[in-house]
């Protein structure tokens, strides 16, 4: 391919992802929030007495949260994923043995049209203890399963009825980084699909490392691609990550470290090159550190942080020529160890889940500046730790 055609290519395909990415910022539709939870204490945080996934119908118009119950008597449901054809729910069991085995597993949930509550379907192995984050591929056949305790990650098939079949294809990290207290071995946290489900790239918080896997589509197959990872400084714990609508830039909040930094993403061979590193703490911070989410909002303009050490979300204003970012802001999440947040449909809220306090606090977010500002709802739920959205039918 010739520069020429390929600049071309590049300028066509982030039109394209910018087209998507400002259509992501859906109608005010009322939608059905789900909330996943710890139920025992097996997560790193001691839970408060869930029972599994809980239920909420948001008004996107007003804001407002509406408590539906439990809907599905679930163990360790740490991290859901809603499939894109909205009909079916997946969470992790988020334990370290299955069936006699050291492994966790991922169970598959119907979703009632009418009432929103799931239906079990089935449950299979993660291949890997305490699984802790899906992901789905772009056709929606194919499942990503990160599991942190023993560093892995697999894929599995999802058949039309919406169940799970036994993993396609699975990839085990080996080695350690600096810290010998958590970073002895390999601890997958995030297999994250690239804007054009080419690659797979997975952050280790163990090995300070975001390996790239190239997926086979026809196959549930993933395999190392050339580079076979980026490197993190050493000892910042990778953990999660974020695209950029336009697909050109990707984000990684990093646990240990608590920093976000900035990447160029090449979709030529899904590699990422470091741009900066910025910390999501104030300057004068010197407690526990422990970055935990992060997310882009829809409009391209700002990167979210959550932070545990002290309590808050950051705000980062995204550079659109260069893909850097600058802290604008940070807010108190009202509530102890926000391990995750999202970011409602519309990109006119936010929702802090405060796992150690039970509760999700809502935000108002100024899409000119991305300041936060709390609107005064705070939502009672034992031990959140996800939150996802679907429409209601």
């Amino acid at each position: 391919m010739s520069s020429v055609q390929w600049l071309t290519m590049k300028v066509l395909h982030a039109s394209l992802l910018l087209s998507v990415g400002l259509a992501s910022l859906l109608p005010a539709q009322e939608r059905i929030a789900y909330v996943g939870t710890f139920t025992t204490s097996a997560g790193t945080f001691v839970s408060a007495g869930s029972k599994g996934i809980y239920g909420f119908r948001f008004d996107p118009k007003t804001g407002k949260m509406t408590g539906m119950g439990l809907m599905a008597d679930e163990i360790d449901p740490a991290w859901l994923a809603i499939h894109p054809n909205r009909r079916f729910l997946y969470s992790v069991n988020e334990v370290s043995s299955y069936q006699g085995q050291g492994t966790g597993a991922v169970s598959s949930f119907s979703i009632d049209p009418g009432t929103g509550h799931l239906k079990l379907l089935n449950r299979v192995s993660s291949r890997g203890g305490r699984p802790c984050h899906l992901a789905f591929d772009k056709t929606g056949k194919w499942l990503f399963v990160a599991n942190f305790e023993t560093g892995s990650v697999a894929v599995l098939p999802i058949h039309e009825d919406g169940t799970l079949g036994e993993a396609s294809s699975f990839v085990q990290h080996t080695g350690s980084s600096v810290n010998p207290e958590r970073q002895a071995g390999p601890h997958a946290h995030s297999a994250n699909l690239s804007p054009d489900g080419r690659f797979v790239l997975v952050a280790d918080l163990g090995l300070d490392r975001v390996f790239t896997y190239r997926f086979d589509p026809a196959k549930g197959t993933l395999a190392p691609a050339d580079p076979p990872y980026a490197k993190t400084a050493a000892g910042t714990g990778p953990r999660h990550m974020a695209f950029a609508p336009t697909g050109g830039y990707a984000y990684l909040v990093s646990e240990m470290a608590d920093t976000v930094t900035a990447f160029h993403y090449d979709p030529r061979a899904g590699s990422l090159q470091e741009l900066q590193a910025a910390s999501a703490l104030p300057p004068d911070f010197s407690g526990f550190k422990s970055g935990a989410e992060i997310a882009v909002h829809p409009n391209g303009k700002f990167v979210y942080a959550s932070n545990r050490g002290d309590a808050s979300i950051t705000t980062f204003r995204i550079d659109s020529g260069r893909g850097t970012i600058t802290s604008a802001g940070r807010v108190s999440t009202q509530g102890k160890t926000p391990r995750n947040f999202a970011l409602d449909p519309t990109g006119a809220f936010l929702f802090g889940a405060n796992q150690d306090s039970g509760t999700i606090v809502e935000y108002r977010i100024d899409r000119d500046t991305g300041e936060l500002t709390p609107t005064g709802e705070v939502l009672q739920v034992p031990s959140p730790v996800y939150i996802g959205f679907v429409p209601v039918q």
